[in-house]
């Protein structure tokens, strides 16, 4: 498997946290296919594929065949693809972060044994059932896809740390950390950008009741993997679809505003 994009330029469609559902993604993916740009239009999964949700395997299915099917596909790690790939020895951790112990416990990993017929715990099981091409994907998942305008990472960044720094240790997916909290923190849903980022930051990771714009952040995990819809928003139009088969795409409540102040 090539390795992911982590720089893009132009249209944008960022899909948030499937964890497994992967009805709801394909909802998703049919509306944008409908879309007359799709061609020209990059996709990026902002992480947390697997876990919670009964698909984790499907999910991963489709992702990695639209990585052929629509080569301007890309996606970055959440904190569920890093633990699980830690527990499976397909990233290099350090013995201190225990990734093994927290992902059986704590990220609702069940459904996932499940979803490729393993049985829960059995590590070794699992990574025998689990095609090589999953295996490669897991692995290679980059931190951080980067574009003119938009840093999509999925937790989020640090305000207090330089950009840069930051975006180093993105860049080189700094496995010695115990909870890389760009994947981790839940913290960072509040915070602001720091001073010198010059780009607005796209995130998920922690849900929200609807897809939230603030002065460089959007937020867009509106699911958690229990409930809701899963959304997807198109950059730079600001403009959002759901897994409601029903609902027509919107435009951002800013983006609504500007729209009227133009009829007068």
């Amino acid at each position: 498997m090539q390795p992911l994009p982590t720089r893009i330029n132009g249209p944008v469609a960022v899909i948030g946290d499937v964890h497994g559902h992967v009805k709801k993604l394909l909802t998703i993916l049919e509306k944008l296919q409908s879309l007359p740009d799709f061609e020209q239009r990059w996709l990026v999964f902002i992480g947390d594929f697997v876990d919670r949700g009964p698909d984790s395997k499907e999910t991963l299915d489709v992702v990695i065949d639209l990585l052929t099917e629509h080569p301007r596909t890309t996606a970055i790690a959440g904190n569920h693809e890093l633990a699980m790939a830690a527990s499976l020895d397909l990233v290099r951790t350090p013995d201190y972060s225990n990734w093994t112990e927290r992902w059986l416990e704590y990220h609702d990993a069940k459904l996932t044994f499940e979803s490729y017929g393993a049985e829960f715990g059995n590590l070794e099981e699992l990574r025998d059932l689990m095609p090589g091409s999953h295996q490669e994907f897991l692995a290679g998942l980059p931190w951080c896809v980067e574009h003119p305008r938009f840093l999509f990472v999925h937790a989020g960044l640090d305000p207090n740390t330089p950009f840069g720094l930051q975006l180093r240790i993105l860049q080189q997916k700094d496995c010695s950390l115990n909870r890389p909290q760009w994947l981790c923190s839940k913290a960072l849903i509040d915070a602001d950008v720091p001073p010198d980022c010059p780009v607005t930051v796209v995130s998920g990771h922690v849900p929200v009741p609807k897809v939230i714009f603030r002065p460089q952040r959007i937020l867009i995990d509106t699911t958690g993997g229990i409930e809701g819809d899963l959304s997807c928003v198109l950059l730079p139009e600001k403009q959002i679809l759901t897994s409601d088969a029903k609902a027509a795409i919107v435009a951002s409540p800013a983006e609504q505003s500007r729209a009227w102040w133009k009829l007068w």
